[in-house]
């Protein structure tokens, strides 16, 4: 690869550090090319692009500080074959499908990540990965925001209930002294 290459290739990757508010880092050695083709289409699903990462290009692309601490430190510290997963829609799902993977593969293990430009531990990734998906959340928030509505309207709706049950007991109970 030569010269040109490599800078093209560090401005591709520093737009897509720029691009992707989540970065999960992953070691791949030993995984096949066909698991890779699986998991790059999982990720595709979700919105997501998976690389396999040149450490040397990836410190060239940290260097200057541009992108921030976080990543300059991380990059750093990245060592031997290193896969990225960008995630350009739902973190949440992203985490999720890298998480299932590395259950499912031996071979395929996470790494420290990136979010927001702040480093994310292992642990920090896995959590992430039990959050609920995006449309259950916001179901969640839709259904606490609704609840004091609905309760309103069912406070109100109790006093005219209220009055026709009582209405219907003096009127059964006059029936039944009429008829007596």
């Amino acid at each position: 690869m030569n010269r040109t290459e490599k800078i093209a290739l560090g401005q591709s990757l520093k737009e897509k550090f720029q691009k992707s508010e989540l970065v999960i880092f992953a070691d791949y050695k030993g995984l096949g090319a066909n698991q890779a083709n699986i998991l790059r289409a999982k990720v595709r699903g979700a919105k997501g692009e998976v690389i396999v990462l040149k450490n040397n290009i990836a410190r060239f692309v940290t260097k200057d500080g541009a992108l921030g601490e976080g990543p300059k430190q991380l990059l750093d510290s990245v060592v031997g074959p290193t896969v990225c997963a960008f995630s350009y829609g739902d973190h949440a799902a992203l985490a999720k499908i890298m998480h299932e993977f590395a259950k499912e593969n031996e071979a395929f293990q996470l790494k420290e990540s990136l979010m927001s430009g702040k480093a994310l531990k292992v642990t920090e990734v896995e959590q992430l990965a039990t959050l609920p998906s995006r449309e259950v959340l916001l179901a969640r928030l839709l259904g606490q925001l609704n609840a004091p509505i609905s309760n309103f309207v069912g406070v109100l709706a109790a006093v005219p209930r209220s009055l026709v049950t009582v209405l219907t007991a003096i009127g059964r109970k006059k029936s039944e002294g009429v008829s007596a």
